[in-house]
């Protein structure tokens, strides 16, 4: 009997091929960070040329990572979740560390508004992922500036990540929450929304006494441009 257009056997086939991808990419992404970190007279010439390749590694791999995590099903009895309290200040910290060559490469400032004693309950390494990939897109609208902040406000965890662009399209903005699935694919932008859904995903992960995590986009913000906002209970 024939399989099944949508068998479990052509998922497992494309996680495992999306992981390969994902260790090719690791690599190659490593291997130009290095690169741009020690920079020589002959490496410096294609300075903003392997900045701009490190950018779309590194959004290549966000985009593997959350495949296969949503494919994992993440939030699910199987999959490993891990709330422990975390200070802001080590969640912004990572994120720094893995978005400074990048930043640097491309002559992006990032600004930082932390609370570092705030304490959240956090899954560690989904809420750094959320927020280097946050960080990662907002790299791409900047002209130069871009703010990472972490509060609480109203009694909750918030995390925002701002740039000084010309802002999320309205489309984009009407479109819905990330939650409803209706974000859509957008051509131009060579976006799916895959990176929004999944934070939304990550964020609903979180819950404490009946509140749930959440993430919204505005534009506006100290910096004008674009915010994404990641709220955690």
């Amino acid at each position: 009997m024939e399989d099944a257009p949508h068998s479990p056997e052509l998922f497992l086939f494309l996680a495992v091929t999306a992981h390969d991808m994902k260790n090719s990419i690791s690599v190659l992404s490593g291997t130009l960070e290095r690169l741009l970190d020690g920079a020589t007279p002959e490496t410096e010439k294609a300075y903003g040329q392997m900045g701009q390749m490190l950018y779309q590694t590194r959004r290549l791999n966000d985009n593997l990572m959350q495949l296969l995590a949503l494919y994992k099903q993440v939030g699910k009895p199987g999959y490993p979740f891990d709330a422990q309290p975390l200070e802001a200040g080590q969640v912004v910290e990572q994120v720094v560390a893995l978005s400074r060559v990048l930043l640097e490469s491309r002559g992006i400032r990032l600004e930082l508004d932390v609370d570092p004693d705030l304490i959240a309950h956090v899954d560690e390494d989904l809420i750094v992922g959320v927020v280097s990939h946050a960080v990662n897109n907002a790299l791409h609208y900047t002209r130069d500036r871009i703010l990472l902040a972490a509060r609480e406000v109203d009694g909750q965890f918030e995390i925002r990540v701002e740039d000084n662009g010309a802002g999320f399209p309205p489309a984009l903005l009407a479109a819905g929450t990330p939650e409803s699935g209706d974000i859509g694919v957008n051509f131009a932008t060579n976006s799916a929304g895959l990176g929004l859904y999944f934070s939304s995903e990550v964020a609903r992960m979180h819950h404490h006494r009946g509140r749930h995590g959440a993430v919204r986009l505005e534009n506006g913000g100290q910096l004008g441009g674009g915010c994404f906002i990641l709220t955690l209970p």
